[in-house]
């Protein structure tokens, strides 16, 4: 390509060609090519089947995913989920906000870490005039994530995550399995509880027919373990509600026979689910229609996209992987067609 130093504008000027983008030194078809590629395999894999390097695949699968940014259009978002996931050791979290509409589902923003400011940054980049119009947010219990919803979305209908919910009560309860089983060891009692916590922790449908018997024995005994296995089994009742009044009435009564437990983990949790009664019941105001569970399999499928390439060694190389597997952007016209 022709070089000219031009003396008006006193920079040296390349001559611009339609089948290359700057000092790309792969064309346009070809990076093309190479994306599409790299979405169905790793980019190891891609680089290795076409005898190419893997920082030629990243340039490839960086000029599309650049162009697909730039050209997307957001239009109207009526339902968000925002959720973490773990991309490193150390603890190195990625905030991943989602389009969870029920005709559109996609990857909105990723954001690096989980603090306030990095969530901040998506409505940031949305603008206040789509932000203003988002009807429905799901999330979990994080606190950061909490704030930055009561202060950007203020108007949308918050629903708690039904997953994390669940997620809370079952370690509350092997919380209440474990120290029990400590004490009867230490008291020389027979270890009924041993090797049965995910006995209890599945979903009754979900146990073998063995394994019913033996939890058939152990409801049995009278131990906490057993007591705070029932209220949780109660709990799931919760979800076969309709009406957010009647389900409310549940989680009240609910609540008040954990707290005569005298089960400290689970009126712990009882707390808990006070202090977000609200945004629980939002799920039925809802009509459930919106919940984290399509979050959740987001979440999965941006941790394939991670381990197929057995973890990335910078943010970026991470955000841009994500963006192409689960952003649904638009892809830059190719005048040449590959079979």
């Amino acid at each position: 390509m022709r070089r000219v130093n031009c003396h008006r504008c006193r920079i040296v000027v390349v001559e611009e060609v339609p089948w290359g983008d700057g000092k790309r030194s792969l064309t346009k078809v070809y990076m093309l090519y190479l994306a599409r590629w790299a979405r169905r395999r790793s980019w190891k894999e891609t680089a290795q089947a076409f005898r190419t390097s893997w920082d030629k695949v990243f340039d490839a699968v960086e000029h599309v995913v650049t162009w697909g940014l730039e050209h997307r259009v957001l239009g109207q978002i009526d339902a968000i989920g925002v959720d973490e996931i773990q991309y490193a050791k150390s603890h190195k979290y990625l905030t991943l906000v989602y389009q969870i509409d029920l005709d559109v589902t996609r990857l909105l923003w990723v954001g690096k870490e989980r603090t306030i400011e990095s969530f901040q940054g998506f409505f940031t980049v949305i603008g206040e005039e789509v932000a203003s119009n988002i009807v429905f947010v799901c999330s979990d219990m994080w606190e950061p994530y909490l704030k930055v919803i009561r202060e950007k979305c203020s108007e949308a209908l918050h629903i708690l995550d039904r997953f994390h919910i669940v997620v809370k009560m079952n370690k509350a309860l092997d919380e209440v399995r474990a120290g029990e089983s400590r004490r009867m060891a230490l008291e020389g009692l027979a270890p009924v509880l041993k090797k049965s916590r995910w006995l209890l922790l599945k979903r009754e449908e979900d146990l073998k027919t063995e394994q019913r018997f033996r939890l058939r024995d152990l409801l049995r005994y009278n131990l906490k373990t057993v007591r705070a296995y029932l209220l949780k089994e109660a709990f799931q009742q919760l979800w076969d509600y309709n009406s957010p009044t009647w389900a409310g009435k549940f989680l009240d009564e609910w609540c008040r026979q954990v707290v005569r437990s005298r089960i400290e983990p689970m009126k712990k949790f009882a707390r808990t689910v006070r202090a977000h009664r609200e945004m629980i019941l939002n799920y039925f105001r809802a009509r459930k229609q919106f919940s984290s569970g399509v979050v959740e399999g987001l979440n999965n499928k941006a941790k394939v996209t991670m381990r197929k390439s057995y973890g990335f060694r910078t943010f970026r190389a991470t955000e841009i992987a994500l963006y192409h597997a689960l952003g649904s952007l638009p892809e830059p016209s190719s005048t040449h067609t590959f079979f």
